[in-house]
């Protein structure tokens, strides 16, 4: 039974620093809201920029937000 959660904890902590490697070589994404087209379709024909990428059609990802609070939170400690 031990093996199983050994197994299970380096899967798991193996996928975050996998992420957490692809979010500081590439800090955006696709938006998820608009699907990188900038806009949405709010009726027939009308069209409305992004709310939450504000009509870039990118975002930063969550894991890019987290190690920049992190390095934000060590540097605001050690000044």
């Amino acid at each position: 039974m031990t093996t199983i959660a050994l197994l299970a904890s380096l899967t798991i902590l193996g996928y975050a620093l996998c992420y957490l490697a692809v979010c500081a070589a590439s800090p955006w994404a696709r938006c998820r809201r608009c699907h990188g087209r900038r806009y949405h379709r709010m009726a027939i024909g009308t069209r409305r920029d992004c709310r939450r990428c504000d009509g870039t059609g990118i975002r930063v990802r969550i894991g890019r937000r987290l190690l920049d609070y992190i390095r934000a939170e060590y540097r605001g400690g050690h000044q």
